[in-house]
């Protein structure tokens, strides 16, 4: 793998010297770059005039808990190289890679010793299955051949994609990333196709490639529905993740998007969500949108012994989610809402990305868990031409019980969240450079029964990020 960074920094260091000066910076991924349409002439040009793209992150992360419960932090680095082929007869090839360094951190290895709990946050900038491991983070994170027809196009590899399934979910050093088949149907501007097969999925916190079946349980894995400790980490079967949406916008103001992910042998979830938009005087616009999820389990949820199970047989789920907000240039402000009913667990690994809910916010989930109901405000604004902008949010999350395991998998109590963020984008001497700040405290509401785990990294926390990237 050090091999790999070696040989990119090299070609990206003498493509710089041999080409004119850099277009103006983009900020997207490598495999999301829209490039000129036409074919290059041979195959010396592609690589040649190829789309070069390079990104160094610094993270902070320091998390203070109640009373005596442990606190940590850490500071982590990295850097990366990314390159994308011009077109040859449609064809395009992409190429990318990361390291990390642990630069500085408390004994982040070592669990609370009151609780005998695990680090929930920092540990996750690095790799959570080596804690120890402070130097060899480094990932092959995007290998893939792309074929494209008019707007349309297929790509087959290692890849990035964007999905309530699974999701970059960028709030550590690294993103989630998938290996697969991905197609992009979008000839007509009102409405398209996409989808795919994934078979491998490389976790955020991870620097391994793993099967479908065995990325799920990476993380830790809560209890089941009896209050047993769950243990379907090795212990599923699956063949991989088939994703569908189709997408319908008749006009501006109306959006119609249909979602599918069917979980081999585990699980199926479809999604129907509807976004409306309606411009407004000065600018601005009312925007709405509802969002219905169903979840229903597949043969025995992954292994017949519902001991080793991830979702259990006949298990089903239902989520309604919605939103009202109003936006311009200057301001973005709405109130969501989502409430998951007593049917049962709302389940999707949380190794794949954030859940698509309308009321989440940053350092919490309300994944693996049922009667739910919760309410979120937040605003965000822009100033100077957007070069700075800041967000407020806050939620209440009325949660069940904690021993209620049918319906709290993660023992997590009713909590408030308060977050805080602003980020900086530097122009001139400093282009290309964003520095970034995440506060998060987060409020004990509901019943601990004393018991401090589930307090610890749960409520009555303040966690802190400072992250600054610079892409090129």
């Amino acid at each position: 793998m050090k091999h790999l960074f070696i040989l990119l920094l090299i070609l990206f260091v003498w493509y710089s010297k041999a080409q004119n000066p850099p277009q103006q910076q983009t900020d997207v991924d490598v495999h999301h770059i829209a490039l000129n349409p036409k074919d290059t002439a041979c195959l010396e040009t592609c690589f040649l005039k190829a789309h070069w793209e390079a990104h160094v992150r610094t993270f902070l992360m320091s998390t203070t808990n109640e009373g005596e419960l442990k606190d940590d932090y850490a500071l982590g680095a990295g850097a990366g190289i990314g390159v994308l082929t011009r077109p040859v007869y449609g064809f395009q090839a992409g190429i990318s890679g990361f390291f990390i360094y642990n630069l500085l951190s408390s004994n982040i290895d070592e669990p609370d010793e009151l609780t005998k709990a695990s680090n929930r946050y920092e540990l996750g900038l690095f790799d959570i299955e080596n804690p120890s491991n402070k130097n060899d983070l480094d990932r092959l994170e995007e290998l893939y051949i792309k074929y494209s027809l008019s707007k349309s196009a297929i790509t087959v590899g290692k890849i990035n994609i964007n999905t309530p399934f699974m999701n970059p979910q960028d709030g550590r050093m690294r993103p989630t990333l998938e290996e697969g088949v991905w197609i992009n149907i979008n000839e007509s501007k009102k409405f398209g196709l996409n989808g795919g097969w994934i078979w491998e999925v490389s976790p955020r916190s991870t620097i391994r490639w793993f099967t479908v079946a065995n990325s799920i349980g990476v993380n830790p894995m809560g209890f089941n529905v009896d209050g047993s400790k769950a243990n379907y980490a090795g212990n599923l079967y699956s063949s991989g993740l088939a994703i569908a949406n189709l997408y319908f916008r008749p006009n501006d103001a109306l959006k119609i998007n249909i979602w599918n992910g069917f979980l081999d042998n585990i699980m199926n979830t479809a999604i129907l969500e509807v976004n409306t938009n309606q411009k407004l005087k000065n600018n601005a616009n009312l925007y709405q949108g509802i969002m219905y999820l169903r979840q229903d389990a597949i043969n025995h949820g992954g292994n017949a012994d519902q001991s080793k199970t991830y979702i259990n047989k006949g298990a089903q789920a239902n989520v309604l989610s919605a939103q009202i907000g109003l936006k311009n240039n200057r301001h973005n402000t709405s109130i969501n809402y989502t409430h998951i009913t007593g049917d049962g667990r709302y389940l999707m690994p949380r190794e794949w990305g954030k859940e698509p809910f309308y009321t989440f916010l940053p350092r919490e989930r309300n994944e693996g868990l049922g009667g739910v109901h919760a309410i979120m405000a937040k605003t965000n604004l822009n100033f100077f031409n957007s070069s700075f902008s800041s967000g407020l949010g806050y939620g209440y999350y009325h949660l069940p019980d904690v021993k209620n395991y049918r319906l709290n998998k993660y023992g997590i109590p009713s909590y408030h969240q308060i977050n805080l963020d602003a980020a900086y984008r530097f122009s001139h001497f400093f282009k290309g450079m964003t520095l970034r700040l995440l506060l998060v405290y987060k409020i004990k509401q509901g019943e601990s029964y004393n018991d401090l785990r589930y307090i610890y990294n749960k409520v009555n926390m303040l966690n802190f990020n400072l992250i600054v990237d610079f892409k090129i």
